[in-house]
Order: structure tokens, then sequence, then C-alpha cells
């Protein structure tokens, strides 16, 4: 039987830097769990559809048991901020009260680097399919997206994915696109296992799966003001993308070996 995922919710109890490489501004926090995050607000640029992407993709991720930091809700109270004396960052702390998304923070990581670390074909497979399937733009060799950690390769960033969510029009037509942007995935030439890696995966990710990480979306990430569906019709549109998406596999795997033959 399938363990239904579930996600801890920690307090943030300190805000400790900026880390200013992302346009969203994410942070560096500790926890009441004496643990340190990397705070992703749903005051920041996209909002909280940045932070389902996030969500929904990294726990696809893990399910797949492809290596990713603990994913956390991280509760901002009312009164967390008010002494940060930059005002950009005091307005996002304000704007962000309720619950957010954290990573676990894998200290002394450094940052993916392809001319440094090949990555076996079965694992850069792995990684491209993943992307491929959740539509994700930010795993280039501009910015990859990976860590190295105790000389294993770790994913992060992924709130750039399921970018039909943006629109909110057409999604059906989204869920069956061969996602041409895969072309620039920094892993691509390396890929070369991914018909055999999609018949694995597609058993792994049955629609119970699905179902069970949307259904991780809290409530209140849910009240959209520029639309009048109900919280649990847009469940059931992320839901329905991924599992269209998925019975439709070919498409984004044609299109991803295409790219890739016509890199080697």
């Amino acid at each position: 039987m399938e363990k239904t995922p579930h996600l801890r919710t920690v307090n943030v109890t300190r805000y400790i830097t900026p880390l200013r490489e992302g346009g969203s501004l994410p942070a560096l926090a500790e926890a009441d769990d004496d643990y340190k995050y990397v705070l992703k607000f749903k005051g920041a640029g996209h909002g909280v559809k940045a932070l389902i992407a996030e969500l929904i993709g990294g726990e696809i991720a893990r399910v797949l048991n492809l290596k990713m930091p603990e994913l956390v809700f991280a509760n901002l109270d009312e009164a967390f901020g008010r002494s940060e004396g930059d005002e950009e960052i005091q307005d996002l702390l304000q704007g962000s009260q309720g619950l957010n998304l954290a990573l676990h923070y894998l200290s002394g990581a450094i940052n993916f680097d392809p001319v440094v670390t090949l990555v076996d074909p079965k694992l850069a497979s792995q990684i491209v399919w993943l992307d491929a399937f959740i539509t994700n733009v930010d795993r280039t060799f501009r910015n990859t997206n990976m860590l190295i950690w105790h000389k294993e390769l770790w994913l992060i960033d992924h709130g750039a994915s399921l970018y039909f969510h943006h629109s909110w029009t057409n999604w059906e037509k989204h869920a069956q696109s061969p996602f041409a942007l895969i072309k620039d995935h920094v892993l691509l030439p390396q890929a070369s296992l991914l018909p055999e890696t999609d018949v694995i995966f597609k058993k792994i990710l049955t629609d119970d799966v699905l179902q069970n990480i949307v259904n991780l979306i809290p409530e209140d990430w849910l009240q959209w003001e520029d639309t009048d569906e109900t919280p649990e019709a847009i469940r059931e549109v992320y839901f329905q993308f991924l599992s269209i998406r998925l019975n439709h596999s070919e498409i984004f795997i044609n299109e991803a070996q295409n790219a890739r033959e016509a890199l080697i």
C-alpha cells in the first residue's frame, strides 16, 4: 500500500539572510525545530503559484526517488519581520503571513557544474524526464538548479514548473504540449535512456500518487483573485493536467529525443 505523502509544518523563528540568486528573493531562515531552511515566500513575484509548482515538482521528484531536500510548510507569524530594516524585505515578510514553503538547507552544498561533474545516463534521463513532464523551464546551463551535497546530486527549485497555471487557459492543450524548451536542459546530452525511464516512471506515478500530491496544496493557496473557480476545482485541474500529460508522455519523450539527437 502506498504511503500518503505528508509535509511537516514548522514555525519560522529567525530570518537570517536573503538569498539574492533568484528573482523571488528567497531567504535562509531558522525554524522552531532548530533546522535551517531556504524559505520561499507566497508574497513574492509569482505568489502561491510558484509555491504550488515547487510543492508538486518537488514531491513528484521524491516519489521518483530523486534526491530532494525535505519540503516543509513554513508558518510566518503576523508579527514576524516588523523589526526588519530593509523595507523591501519587510514588505515581503508582511505579505507572506501564514503558510509558505521551505526546503531543508543543505549546509556545505555546492552548485552543480556540468563541466566538472559528469552525470550518468540513467540519472540524467530520470531528471530530464521529470522536467519534461512538469514543464520545468529552469534547469539549464545558465541556471542548473542542482546541488552537489555529500558527493550526490540533489534537485532544488521547481517553482518555474507548471507554467500553464500563470494563464490558466487551454490547460488541456498545454497538458499535451511537447515542451520544446527541453532542448536547453543541461543534462539532455547524457539522457540516452528516456524510453526506458518512461516505462518505469509511468508505473510509479499512478493516479492515486498524483492525486495525493495535489491534495497537499493548502486550501489558502487556492483562493485566487483572478478566477471564480473553487479550491476543489483548481486542485482537479492540476490533477487532470498531470494525469493527461503522463498518459501522453510519448509527446514530450519524442520531443526530448529529437532535441538530443540535434545536439550530439
